[in-house]
């Protein structure tokens, strides 16, 4: 992409993708159709195999049962950008419907989303759905019990274990650090909450409490973990981007700020191409589905930091941002 300025690189890009830009509605409904589908086909194979040969049996399926919920977390992921249906209400009603499957209160969720794609990369306004990132200085500016704790929860036990677990199935759950008055995001959560409990009530009567909390929880909890991961490594790499708000660029942010999670089809598939990230944060509106198309046939998409699953490994020992090397560096790196 030539040098240009801010508001013209953002309208150049955004003639580019406009095409893409559209969702397709006959689309749409075979995914959802397909993974929810899938999604249901997968847990009645697990509670056939319980059934049939014991509780181990029809425990290697929630793999499987954990991705697909991945695949329908993009997809209210979409709803929440309104690039699923054209309709905005279509939209948000889908959205709401997942967010109980994929224990995420869509409206409080979508809001902290929206946030984190206007702030992407901005040292000055971290905070709102992003992965607490510190730079060097301000490491080295803590009290020594306060590093223990960044250390602690920069550690990928605590951010790829704990972490996606308490986000899940506690933060998710429980009204905490609302704006006063923010009725809209404490209905979301309430809201979400009272379905969910709905749903374990009625497949707890028909399958079992124990035996469907036993098989739906290690799923959930895939599916947090891989949806954790996927993050991370979209952002958290070493020559990602991070300036102060006087210098900070939207486009340089999202080309530069944003990897491209370069995985196997089964797994892209899965993913619903999210690894595209960097596409998805030019472009927020573009479809999942449209994503991989845009990046084969848009020039200049490939100035983004290309990441392997095998690579991807590496950018767990990352933790400290350092603004005079302009690198992500591990915490041996940074103070070395």
């Amino acid at each position: 992409m030539p040098s240009a300025a801010p508001a013209d690189a953002l309208r150049t890009w955004n003639t580019l993708l406009r095409p893409y830009a559209a969702p397709m509605t006959g689309r749409s409904l075979i995914q959802l159709t397909v993974t929810l589908a899938l999604l249901v086909g997968c847990f009645a194979a697990m509670l056939g195999l319980d059934a049939l040969a014991g509780y181990w049996a029809g425990l290697p399926l929630s793999l499987v049962a954990g991705l697909l919920v991945v695949r329908l977390f993009i997809i209210q992921h979409d709803c929440g950008h309104y690039s699923f249906f054209r309709s905005r209400r279509a939209c948000d009603l889908v959205g709401r419907l997942l967010g109980v499957l994929t224990l995420t209160p869509y409206a409080w969720w979508k809001r902290d989303h929206d946030r984190h794609h206007a702030a992407s990369g901005d040292l000055s306004r971290r905070g709102h759905g992003d992965i607490t990132t510190l730079t060097v200085r301000e490491y080295r500016a803590l009290p020594g019990w306060r590093r223990l704790v960044y250390r602690l929860y920069r550690h990928p036990l605590v951010l790829f274990g704990i972490g996606p677990v308490y986000q899940f199935l506690l933060r998710h759950r429980l009204p905490l650090g609302l704006r006063r008055g923010d009725a809209k995001g404490l209905l979301s959560i309430l809201g979400t909450n009272a379905a969910l409990a709905l749903l374990l009530a009625g497949c707890g009567f028909a399958f079992g409490f124990l035996r469907f909390t036993a098989l739906w929880l290690p799923a959930v909890t895939v599916a947090a973990t891989v949806g954790v991961y996927m993050f991370f490594v979209q952002h958290q790499f070493a020559a990602t981007y991070w300036e102060r708000h006087d210098r900070w660029d939207f486009v340089t942010a999202a080309l530069k700020g944003c990897s491209y999670f370069r995985l196997p089809q089964p797994l892209d598939w899965l993913t619903g191409s999210i690894g595209y990230h960097h596409v998805h944060h030019l472009s927020a509106r573009i479809p999942n589905y449209r994503l991989r198309a845009c990046f084969d046939e848009v020039p200049g998409l490939g100035i983004a930091t290309a990441i392997t699953l095998g690579q991807s490994f590496r950018c767990a020992r990352l933790a400290l941002w350092c603004e005079d090397r302009r690198r992500l560096l591990s915490f041996r790196e940074a103070l070395a």
